[in-house]
């Protein structure tokens, strides 16, 4: 069997381009799983209120810490 250039091209088509397209495909589907994911992350995230309000509890908490470890000092003396 004589090899023709349609059969050329036709392997050529078929070993080589139809691979790229399948990766270059699998790379679009993981590019857009990325960018949800993106999207979600940025809808999640912390504002500034929720930042400032949960670094009041904690600054609250180590004041009553504080306080106590001052009493318990106090009391040593």
């Amino acid at each position: 069997m004589e090899i023709t250039p349609v059969v050329f091209w036709n392997v050529l088509l078929t070993l080589v381009i139809a691979p790229a397209f399948w990766a270059f495909r699998s790379l679009l589907a993981e590019i857009k799983r990325i960018d949800i994911l993106l999207a979600r992350t940025r809808e999640e995230y912390a504002t500034k209120t929720d930042l400032r309000d949960n670094m009041q509890s904690v600054m609250d908490a180590l004041h009553r810490v504080e306080d106590k470890l001052d009493k318990v000092l106090a009391k040593e003396k």
